[in-house]
């Protein structure tokens, strides 16, 4: 259910102008010149291949967007500072709206029905959390809430968010750093000014239940409170011995609502407890996936387990200088922790080959703590005839980061005093206490009685962030604007091991780096642009803090941040009275100084390129008839790997087609139906591209009965056809297996 769409969710100081008038020929003119310009620019090798960028922009701020909620026309955040249509870069917005219609309840089901995302599969130094990438460049650092960093190894529910926006393409100007190939930024729900009672309750296969209550208290004129309340649990659709468990709480009030001077106090709070699944193991040396039974379940649902949680609270305050000029502050403060053993269904002995598999643990026991202020001053001015919309700021951030796992019994013969990992037909069962057991017939029950404690080797990390940064549309008359984005960062991170595989480490980093962004667009008509935008990234040593792939250690402390480029020529075009959204773009993201070893040494040498292009829609056709979609070309190349042999193979865990629609019809004013279908070309789960998964499509579908305005049930099937495929590789062990059908039922209630 939607917000009352005539109220505004919040006042930013926007643009000087955004013209509603609409025109259905401009598309034609918009794809004709569009189209034709980016093919003359496109480089020849892939030229044949390009056609064009579509992503989507929507967001849930003020206007009447009653008629299409899948297509808003602004970003919730102030850095923004051009309509999305006037945006020179692809930018997809997910709203609420959409997230329920799908049945979307975590941050994971967001990237698997995104085209141009996929996600890369964690261990145990690299965690088991939420990996998203974005045009072939990881973003697991990219991850932010209401336009600050989310830091911390963590899987993340949808039930608090008023939309996802996902900004792609080169992007710390306004992400900080890491951002190569985009960002990711959950903007949260707020306190209305009218009341409202929401509830659902879902039932479903694999003995899936949960409920949800969205509450809105006007407790005066200028005083109102909201409060967000999840809990679901079920099982994976395919994966017998797999289940998952997740709850949720927020609040947030804000007083002064309608006059100069706003505060806002948020707190919210979500855990997830479930048994994590490595799914099924690839054959050591031959690159083959072993052929076995896709429900299959390596783990031990005695031992293994995967918790995490996350805490947040955010004090905002905004005042109205006066109608053009607004100054921000918010602070925010995070805990997070994410703890697991999981079976890692290991073949690095070549146990697979013989039928057996080693049942290897990875573990993980972390948490982390950060701190973050950021000011802002927002709005627009005139000078020398042009027009200014502009935000100004600054940022100060301390995160600090702690990890020390388990150690776990799981030598497979105990009558050894080596720690041994062969696995033979004598030591399937209890000669090894269950560390092997049988590739094609597995137990998940087995009784294993090892032993297991918190490790003695503690990581520990520390982060500091001081960061400066403006952003300025220009506007030099109806049919031109240019956008202009500069950021300064000076990041300090420290990091301190008492083991490990590479040993004990202590050391320190400090790096300083400007990044930008830089965009002109020409609007042939009102309701359109077409637009060419160059902007730079910066990963400097150690992003991660501990807290994902890129750590500190001896052979990247000293080296420069590596620098990404991204060049983008697009258009974007609102038709049908502004209620369904269009676009295009092409793209060249390059990295000429990768981290690489050369000569036996950790340089900044290395190259990669994506080169690709994009298409998306989002809206309504029809008073009746809604859509949302997109689909992804991505042609990404290990140019230079240093002394590897990887050059010229393709980028992990990036599909070069990838492809995703979702849409819903008005059969009757009770009836709706609706349905989506997704694909993704063939992948790579490593550098060397020895572990390649297949490609696959999957339709999902749902139906609603609305018995009034106020009640009303949906019925939903993911995976119609039950369809099983690999839905991401780890580099070198294992597989991940997709849910297969399930079918839920959701009940939706206003009071």
């Amino acid at each position: 259910m939607t917000d009352n769409p005539t109220t505004p969710t919040r006042a930013p100081i926007r643009s000087w102008r955004h013209d509603t008038a609409r025109s259905h020929r401009a598309l034609t003119t918009a794809f004709g010149v569009g189209l034709s310009t980016a093919a003359a620019l496109t480089m020849p090798a892939y030229a044949q291949e390009a056609a064009a960028v579509t992503e989507i922009d929507t967001i849930l701020v003020e206007g009447d967007q009653g008629e299409a909620p899948l297509n808003v026309e602004e970003s919730a955040d102030s850095r923004f500072t051009a309509p999305l249509i006037d945006t020179p870069k692809t930018v997809t917005v997910l709203p609420a709206e959409l997230l329920e219609e799908r049945g979307i309840t975590t941050l994971e089901e967001v990237f698997r029905t995104t085209p141009g995302i996929s996600m890369a599969s964690g261990e145990g130094g690299t965690p088991n959390a939420d990996r998203p990438i974005i045009r072939g460049f990881s973003a697991e650092n990219s991850v932010l809430v209401d336009g600050l960093r989310d830091p911390g190894a963590q899987s993340r529910g949808t039930f608090n968010l008023e939309q996802v926006e996902i900004v792609k393409g080169a992007d710390s100007a306004f992400s900080g750093r890491g951002g190569a190939g985009g960002s990711i930024n959950l903007v949260s729900k707020t306190a209305k000014d009218y009341a409202f009672n929401r509830g659902s309750v879902t039932y479903g296969t694999e003995k899936t239940v949960g409920a949800t209550l969205d509450s809105n208290f006007v407790i005066s004129d200028t005083i109102a409170a909201r409060i967000n309340l999840m809990k679901k649990s079920g099982g994976v659709a395919g994966r017998d011995e797999v289940d998952e468990s997740s709850f949720g709480g927020a609040a947030t009030i804000t007083f002064g609502m309608k006059t100069p001077f706003r505060t806002t106090a948020s707190y919210s709070h979500y855990e997830e407890d479930n048994q994590p699944d490595y799914g099924i193991p690839w054959i050591a040396g031959t690159g083959d996936l072993a052929d076995v039974d896709y429900d299959n379940y390596y783990g031990l649902v005695d031992r293994d387990f995967q918790e995490s949680s996350n805490d947040t609270a955010t004090l905002r305050f905004e005042y109205d200088i006066n109608s053009n000029l607004m100054v921000s502050n918010t602070t925010r403060f995070t805990h997070s922790t994410l703890s697991y053993i999981t079976t890692n269904p290991d073949d690095s002995a070549g146990n697979v080959a013989n039928g057996y598999v080693w049942r290897a643990v990875k573990s993980r026991g972390s948490e982390s703590d950060s701190w973050y202020n950021l000011t802002e001053l927002t709005g627009k001015a005139e000078t020398g005839g042009l027009k200014h919309s502009f935000a100004l700021g600054f940022e100060v951030s301390k995160e600090e980061t702690s990890n020390r796992g388990y150690t776990v019994d799981t030598d497979t013969d105990p009558t050894t005093t080596d720690s041994d990992r062969i696995c033979t037909a004598a030591l399937v069962g209890a000669a090894s206490n269950y560390n092997c057991t049988s590739l094609y017939n597995p137990n998940p029950n087995d009784p294993w009685s090892g032993s297991v404690s918190r490790s003695t080797s503690e990581t520990t990390g520390k982060g500091e962030t001081l960061s400066i940064f403006g952003f300025d549309t220009v506007e030099f008359n109806d049919q031109w604007q240019a956008n202009f984005g500069l950021r300064y960062d000076r990041f300090h991170v420290e990091r301190e091991t008492a083991g490990g595989r590479g040993g004990p480490y202590s050391g320190e980093a400090d790096s300083e780096f400007f990044t930008y962004q830089l965009g002109m667009v020409y609007k042939p008509r009102s309701n359109g642009s077409i637009y060419l935008s160059y902007a730079t990234a910066a990963e400097p040593a150690g992003t991660s803090n501990g807290e994902g792939g890129d750590n500190l250690s001896t052979n990247v402390e000293d080296l420069d941040p590596v620098e990404t480029t991204s060049l983008e020529l697009g258009t974007k075009w609102d038709l049908y009275n502004g209620n369904l959204s269009v676009n295009a773009a092409i793209f060249d993201n390059k990295t000429d100084n990768a981290r690489v070893t050369d000569n036996g040494v950790t340089r900044n040498v290395g190259k990669n390129r994506v080169r690709g292009f994009e298409l998306g829609m989002a809206g309504n056709i029809s008073d009746k008839w809604s859509v949302f979609g997109g689909y992804t070309y991505l042609d990404a190349i290990i140019v230079d790997d240093g002394d590897s042999a990887n050059d010229g193979y393709v980028f992990p865990n990036t599909p070069k087609h990838s492809f995703n629609v979702w849409s819903t019809y008005e059969v009757t004013p009770q009836v709706t139906v609706g349905g989506g279908a997704t694909y993704r070309s063939s992948q790579y789960g490593d550098s060397g591209n020895t572990r390649e998964i297949d490609g696959f499509w999957r339709v999902d579908a749902m139906a609603e009965y609305k018995w009034t305005d106020n009640a009303s049930i949906r019925l939903f099937v993911n995976n119609l056809a039950d369809r099983r495929y690999i839905e991401r590789s780890y580099s070198t062990h294992y597989a991940t297996v997709a849910a297969g059908r399930s079918v839920n039922l959701t009940a939706n209630l206003e009071f």
